[in-house]
């Protein structure tokens, strides 16, 4: 029987950082002028006004302090409210290939292995800079690698739905190796206008090398014990933007074309499913929640991930079990709980447990259960 193990892990961390202050100076600076150019409206009460944001109402409703971006300076103009990242020729490499190779050769280097040992590349990300030719097409030619490469998009849990993917790729011999890489330029599809919601992501990518056990060395990486997804519909995240926005002009430039959610309702419905998903889990596999070392989740917000590790191990979690990331790197889709997984992994011992697990939009989730090697 084949086994697939995670061998190296990569990050593309952006330069550019926004801290808390910064991002409520820009968004107040933009209410005051809406407010102010609105002013007759919303005296006759035709038009609401808008309510100034603060740095403590960000960190006490998602532990976020601050995030890395593409590009700061067009979030934090108040007439803009939305990065400015240039298109390039179509000669050049895009900025999601760019980010990839960054996050890919670090997991290479890490595995020990070159281009030369991979065999397939996914792309697995909330949101592609394009349609076609696949993104995953241009990472495998910039890369070198032979084989096959492909795109695809389940929100937030995009990179455990790659990771369950590149398993199966690997346990029956279609590839020997695989990556999977999420490049999220998250902030492209934030409304920085949104008090509800203009602090909540920031912008990253993630690889993993997947390969068959027998082509590691002895006590490297990490075993896959299991995989496993769930979905279920919910219009309570969700973003509208398609190509078909341009067979109807009245949509255009719509909030519901950028990230939109009902997080309250998100939180109520979400956690507990996550929690069952999780413990289901590992109940299949004859394990049980005192065994875990750690639970690498999905950074999306510190309460929720609190909450789902409370319900996992009857108790709460302290930071070395459940770490954290996203004070620093905010949301970052389907790349969260990779990053948390890249940043928490080497001080594990041989046969200690955990479980990787994002969560988001659909409903989507998907949980990687693994074992140090």
């Amino acid at each position: 029987m084949i086994k697939a193990v995670i061998s190296g892990t990569g990050l593309y961390t952006p330069p550019a950082t926004i801290d808390n202050d910064e991002l409520v100076e820009a968004f107040n600076q933009y209410v005051e002028i809406f407010n102010s150019e609105h002013a007759d409206a919303i005296a006759s009460g035709d038009v609401t006004p808008l309510q100034p944001s603060s740095s403590a109402f960000i960190e006490k409703a998602s532990g976020i302090k601050r995030r890395h971006v593409i590009n700061k300076d067009g979030i934090l103009d108040p007439h803009r409210m939305t990065p400015s990242i240039p298109e390039r020729s179509n000669d050049e490499l895009s900025v999601q290939c760019e980010m990839a190779l960054s996050a890919c050769n670090e997991a290479l280097e890490q595995a020990g292995k070159t281009a030369a040992d991979v065999d397939a590349v996914i792309v697995a990300c909330s949101n592609l800079q394009r349609a076609y030719p696949a993104v995953s097409i241009e990472v495998q030619q910039a890369l070198g690698v032979n084989g096959f490469a492909y795109d695809m998009n389940v929100a937030c849990s995009s990179a455990t739905f790659g990771l369950q993917a590149a398993v199966n790729s690997v346990e029956n011999g279609a590839a020997r190796s695989v990556l999977v890489v999420s490049p999220e330029i998250c902030s492209g599809h934030l409304n920085f206008r949104d008090r509800d919601s203009h602090f909540i992501f920031g912008d990253a990518c993630t690889a993993i090398l997947v390969e068959r056990e027998e082509d590691t060395r002895e006590g490297q990486g990490f075993e896959i014990l299991g995989t496993r997804l769930k979905t279920q519909f919910s219009n309570n995240i969700r973003n509208n933007f398609g190509f078909l926005n341009r067979a109807d002009e009245s949509g255009v430039g719509k909030p519901d074309k950028l990230f939109i959610q009902q997080g309250r309702k998100v939180f109520k419905e979400v956690s507990p499913l996550v929690a069952e998903t999780i413990q289901s889990q590992l109940q299949d596999l004859s394990l049980s929640p005192d065994g875990l070392r750690r639970m690498w989740l999905h950074q999306a917000n510190l309460n929720m991930n609190q909450l789902i590790a409370r319900k996992v191990l009857g108790r709460d979690a302290s930071e070395d079990e459940a770490p954290v990331i996203l004070d620093e790197y905010a949301n970052t889709s389907s790349a969260g709980s990779i990053i948390a997984f890249h940043k928490n992994k080497a001080d594990l011992e041989s046969g200690d447990i955990g479980v990787i697990c994002s969560f988001g939009a659909g409903y989507s989730i998907g949980s990687v259960v693994v074992r140090r090697r």
